[in-house]
């Protein structure tokens, strides 16, 4: 029984986290996104100094969306390792240890969705 509630419990846990990390992306892709097509329009229509301004914080928001991906990626990464790692010690009898490791991994996930 206790499996099943951790199980579930953890499954939450990935939802909400992926959600959150999604969220956060979204809101710098739609502004570069914004701003990427306001910049385009101007240069169409022959506005080279507004284009530069949109295309400034196109770029802005695009590098703060990246930024936001690649700490995602890295803090997932490092989650990986401690589960492998809760994994091989959890298969020599070594529960304790892949416990401190579970516990590591859960942490780096949730820094994954900031």
């Amino acid at each position: 029984m206790k499996q099943v509630s951790t199980t579930l419990a953890i499954g939450v846990l990935a939802l909400f986290l992926s959600s959150q990390a999604l969220a956060s992306d979204a809101g710098h892709t739609s502004e570069a996104m914004e701003h990427a097509g306001q910049a385009l329009a101007h240069g169409e229509d022959g506005h080279a100094e507004v284009l530069v301004k949109h295309a400034e914080k196109a770029l802005h928001h695009a590098q703060a969306a990246e930024k936001a991906h690649a700490e995602a990626h890295e803090h997932m990464s490092e989650a990986i390792k401690h589960m492998e790692e809760s994994i091989k010690h959890g298969k020599m009898g070594h529960a304790e240890e892949g416990a401190k490791h579970m516990q590591e991994a859960i942490k780096h996930m949730r820094h994954s969705g900031h």
